[in-house]
């Protein structure tokens, strides 16, 4: 049987090609622009009544327009949207040759007793990379990401360090990493913008991702484990990511493309995850309804025009399939 990860690779897609050219300086380039576009956001606007959410922010990835913040440099705790750098990490040391997709992982004692959502590994298995990532991604678990940084860094230490190096050259100023997973310790804190960083320079890095990160569920051993993200299966949804802690509330970055425009929302600090997803969901609607004009999608948002929320796009057998195999699972994930 032919792997599921046949045929990936660890660099970007043929239309990105032509802009980052042939070598990594020139990618580097390309990326560091992207950065230098992004730098002048505005401030944040106070927070307001309009999205259930301490902070949040809408971009439309096609344009480059900020389409909607609310209190976007608040800091709050990552939660699991930390697997997200890890994952970046795990695919720079793959595009570099230290790893592949095939590459066997040994799994560690410290790997699988990590608490937290898990991919229920055991201590001696022996899994490829790319089963470890559909782990730490799809079942954000704890354990799949501490074998990868584990294997890609050497020690937690390193990888941790280098995480903190990825975010300071990404221009994420108000992003410190103690973890690879977004388990809580003191420090660990990240901003919406800073993470509208973070997931544009990662999906134009490694496009492929998103093959695991559009993954409803996958097997490892005799188990079925289901994705964390509630917005899989609806229209154009693709990624990207979920984070639980008591610490940070309810954390959830979500990228839709319909009709030639992508759009990402990012929402922290939830007080609910029915309150986080309603709020992704009106930005999600407020953008694609008017994905040329702020001020339309402020207008929608903050109470001043009609709402066409919940569930317009919604595939509602396939929600419902996709609970019932979660809960036959047994799986909890953040």
């Amino acid at each position: 049987m032919t792997p599921a990860w046949q045929g990936w690779e660890a660099s970007p897609s043929r239309a990105l090609r032509p802009r980052l050219g042939a070598g990594p300086a020139l990618a580097m380039a390309a990326v560091l622009a992207l950065l230098a576009a992004l730098a002048p956001f505005p401030a944040s606007r106070p927070a307001c009544a309009g999205v259930p959410a301490k902070s949040c922010l809408l971009y439309n990835a096609t344009t480059g327009a900020l389409l909607y913040q609310k209190s976007a440099d608040m800091k709050i705790p990552p939660a699991s949207l930390t697997k997200i750098m890890t994952s970046f990490l795990v695919h720079d040391a793959m595009r570099r040759g230290r790893l592949s997709p095939g590459s066997r992982v040994r799994i560690t004692q410290a790997s699988a007793g990590v608490g937290g959502s898990s991919m229920r590994l055991r201590s001696g298995e022996r899994l490829p990379v790319w089963n470890l990532l559909e782990g730490m991604i799809i079942a954000s678990g704890n354990d799949a990401a501490t074998a990868l940084a584990y294997r890609a860094g050497g020690s937690l230490n390193a990888f941790v360090g280098a995480m903190n190096a990825k975010a300071s050259a990404l221009g994420m100023r108000s992003t410190r990493f103690r973890n690879p997973t977004g388990l809580p310790a003191a420090g660990q804190i990240t901003t919406a913008r800073d993470m509208l960083r973070l997931s544009l320079s990662y999906m134009r890095s490694y496009p492929s991702a998103l093959r695991i990160h559009s993954q409803s569920l996958f097997r490892h051993g005799r188990r079925t484990l289901t994705t964390t993200n509630p917005f899989l299966g609806e229209r154009g949804v693709d990624g990207l990511k979920t984070g639980f802690t008591a610490g940070s509330g309810y954390n959830i970055i979500v990228t839709a493309r319909r009709g030639g425009v992508r759009l990402v929302a990012i929402v922290l600090g939830g007080r609910t995850s029915a309150k986080r997803n309603r709020a992704a969901r009106e930005l999600l609607d407020a953008g694609f309804k008017f994905p040329k004009s702020p001020a339309r999608v402020r207008a929608q948002l903050d109470g001043r025009g009609p709402r066409t929320l919940a569930t317009r796009h919604a595939r509602p057998a396939r929600r419902a399939a996709y609970r019932k195999v979660r809960r036959q699972s047994g799986h909890r994930g953040s």
